[in-house]
């Protein structure tokens, strides 16, 4: 690393393809929207000769094309895949989108990959959301390397900020966290500000110029030296401090002067281990350039220091009847099992699928079995365990617009499958008589409602197939159809998912909706006793209909439904026509008696009625009973009854005072806190659903993005007077 300057090839206009799970590394790149990332990845495939210096491919877009939505957002919306090729070894990086409502596609980014970027502005710094992703790593050993962009700003400090990612990611040990290059200065400007012109190796001692637009590598003055001294000795007691050879250090400390092709090795090691995180510098090539500042050191580092596929542990793999399946990791000659990581749509092709191969070999034309476990282990309503036997479609890596077609897919490698009907986002692929599945990620539970509705009929000829489309291509949105309210819920992440889910379904899918206030499911129930008679008695020549009953009607306690007693005596009702009663009281309190709610948490008695021997009839009685408790309702008082949620909300202890005062004023109730460890604080309270419609989208502001919350349905419980009365004179006003 840092001393190679060898020239590589241009690999614009062919397919990157691996043989062996050796020549490969996969790289996903994390940060906050604006941090660069995708500047990155094109200044990366620029240098790697995967695109033209005008950043072009053969096509005439770029290499990372973004969709409709992107450009009119001006953010990435999605996960994408850019393959490029240095020194033989093939690389596929993993752009994620940075804003926090787009965090399904970057969790689809981390499973796919064995090793991260973390690239960070200058100008920006750090935000809490990068911090949390940072951990997660951290927590599997997720090898990691940090960039850092934006030194062309005015006010860019990359010491500074080399010292700020030390403090935010290298927790008790900051030594783990140095630069491997310093960046090398211009002369100062009008403004007073040095551009970086290029960079200098710590551990080489060379200077690596850019200012021409190509890397070229320079012996440092001898004015220079003692300016890097100490940046590089604690650079070589950081990377010693990481070696496996425990008597390193005592000779370094007693005056042993380490080689450098060890301490590169040892630095090599201790980066794919993932407890060494290396800090560099990138920058993207001028116009006309050939490589774009720090790419050339990015690069080497990939290759040389993160880890391949062969050290990236197998997910649980088990059969569809839950039976554990022992699987060595990355076997080119194993069973087959390959993962979707990501499904889009392609106007011209149709549907694409990422595929994580985790074990065998992909291969088109042959038939697999896709597994998959839908939404119902998350808790929710959705397709339990799905599965069909398919046959794999072209192969393709992406490039540009264009997908490029290739012969195979080894173990360790992502590829693109055209045309998998069955498969959604996080189904397996195996064999066809060797059927497995993998245990799926862990992906946040959308909690912002998006009530839609068809704008026209021809739309909604069309709604049912576009929204399950929708939602199998992104597991981090739920469907739901309200049966209380009758309405279609998207569920999403945020505000900004919620308007892309609404431009794909017009643009994709061609489904106009309308954005329609959503409702929450209340119900009714007595708030004291009462007594009804409905008479139903009708006379008009020939057979009639006649039914008299009488029921009285008491509370009973939450989650006790609907309770209907017979007691009625001396045959006033007829002993066939009383479940014909409780059918129609039962009909009755599904429409309500107040404001048409579920009326539940009620006991119904029938004490006296009356009968005809020739009039009387199933359906007279069930009039009968249904007008009984609504006219009980009018002599009694009914309450209102909403739902409440147990929230839990996980905040760092610097926002946990704004949020539980914020909880408070949601007509929350307070349950208790607990301390989590790491600067985090647990808030348990229940709260009126009513209050957190939006709360996915309010949490978020109040906490700058580091907070997350989950909410479970605790039970119905009456609510204020004054908010009820609005309620049932909205009701009134629909009627």
């Amino acid at each position: 690393m840092g001393d190679k300057t060898q020239t590589h090839p241009g690999a614009a206009g062919r397919a990157v393809a691996a043989d062996r799970p050796a020549s490969v590394r996969n790289v996903v790149l994390v940060g906050h929207s604006g941090s660069g990332k995708t500047t990155l990845v094109e200044a990366l495939a620029l240098t790697a000769g995967a695109v033209n210096r005008a950043g072009r491919v053969e096509d005439g877009g770029t290499v990372s094309d973004h969709d409709e939505i992107e450009h009119r957002q001006q953010r990435s919306v999605q996960l994408s895949l850019v393959p490029v090729e240095w020194d033989g070894i093939k690389i596929n990086l993993l752009d994620t989108p940075g804003y926090a409502d787009f965090v399904g596609e970057l969790r689809a980014g981390l499973r796919a990959a064995d090793a991260a970027l973390f690239v960070v502005s200058a100008s920006d710094g750090i935000d809490g959301s990068t911090r949390m992703v940072w951990e997660e790593c951290a927590a599997v050993g997720m090898p990691r390397a940090i960039v850092i962009t934006h030194l062309e700003a005015a006010r860019s400090d990359f010491e500074e900020m080399t010292r700020i990612c030390a403090e935010a990611f290298g927790g008790e040990d900051p030594d783990a966290v140095l630069p491997l290059y310093l960046p090398l200065r211009g002369p100062e400007g009008p403004d007073g500000h040095a551009p970086v012109t290029g960079l200098i190796g710590l551990l080489s001692q060379k200077l690596f110029d850019y200012s021409t637009g190509e890397r070229k590598e320079f012996e440092p003055g001898e004015d220079q030296l003692p300016d890097i001294e100490e940046a590089r000795n604690r650079l070589i007691e950081g990377i010693i401090a990481e070696s496996e050879d425990e008597t390193l250090m005592d000779r370094y400390l007693g005056g042993e002067q380490v080689d450098l092709k060890t301490l590169v090795q040892d630095l090599e090691r201790a980066v794919a281990r993932g407890t060494f995180h290396p800090v560099l510098a990138a920058a993207p090539a001028a116009e006309g350039a050939k490589q774009g500042l720090g790419t050339v050191e990015l690069l080497e580092l990939v290759t040389g220091g993160f880890p391949t596929p062969f050290e990236h542990p197998l997910p649980e793999v088990a059969a569809p009847d839950g039976k554990p399946r022992e699987m060595k990791p990355c076997d080119t000659d194993g069973p087959l099992v390959a993962e979707v990581v990501k499904t889009s749509s392609d106007p011209y092709v149709g549907r694409i699928s990422m595929v994580r191969v985790f074990s065998g070999t992909l291969r088109p034309e042959k038939t697999v079995h896709v597994c998959g476990h839908g939404l119902a282990d998350h808790g929710h309503e959705g397709r339990p365990l799905h599965e069909a036997d398919e046959k794999i479609g072209a192969l393709s890596m992406p490039f540009g617009k264009q997908q490029r077609p290739v012969t195979h897919a080894v173990a360790g490698d992502l590829v693109c499958v055209a045309k998998l009907g069955h498969a959604e986002t996080g189904d397996t692929l195996s064999a066809k008589d060797d059927p497995l599945l993998m245990e799926p990620w862990q992906m946040p539970d959308p909690l912002l409602p998006l009530a839609i509705r068809a704008h026209s009929k021809a739309d909604e000829d069309k709604l049912s197939q576009g929204v399950a489309r929708l939602v199998a291509e992104d597991p981090t949105m739920r469907l739901e159809q309200n049966p209380d309210t009758h309405q279609v819920v998207l569920w999403c992440l945020g505000e900004a998912h919620a308007d892309v889910a609404l431009e794909r379904l017009r643009t994709r899918y061609g489904v106009q909706v309308d954005v329609v206030p959503h409702k929450v499911s209340l119900r009714e129930t007595f708030a004291e006793k009462a007594t009804g008679r409905g008479r139903h008695v009708k006379q008009s020549g020939g057979h009639g209909q006649y039914a008299i009953c009488e029921i009285e009607v008491e509370p009973l306690p939450g989650g006790s439904g609907i309770e209907f007693v017979d007691k009625v005596v001396g045959g006033a009702v007829p002993r066939q026509f009383i479940p014909s009663v409780e059918k129609g009281v039962r009909a009755q309190a599904a429409k309500g008696v107040a404001a048409g709610y579920p009326l539940i948490d009620v006991r119904v008695t029938l004490v006296d009625g009356k009968a005809h021997s020739v009039d009387s009839s199933d359906a007279a009685f069930q009039t009968a009973g249904a007008l009984a408790l609504r006219e009980a309702a009018t002599e009694a008082k009914i309450h209102l009854l909403e739902p409440v949620a147990e929230v839990t909300v996980l905040v760092g202890d610097d926002f946990v005072g704004a949020v539980m005062s914020d909880l408070s004023s949601r007509r929350g109730r307070l349950l208790g806190t607990e301390q989590m460890g790491s600067g985090r604080t647990l808030i348990r309270a229940e709260v009126p659903e009513f209050e957190i419609g939006r709360y996915a989208v309010d949490l978020r502001s109040l906490s700058h993005g580091t907070a997350r919350f989950d909410r479970a349905y605790a039970r119905h419980e009456p609510m204020p007077p004054q908010i009820a009365e609005r309620i049932r004179e909205q009701a009134g006003d629909e009627a």
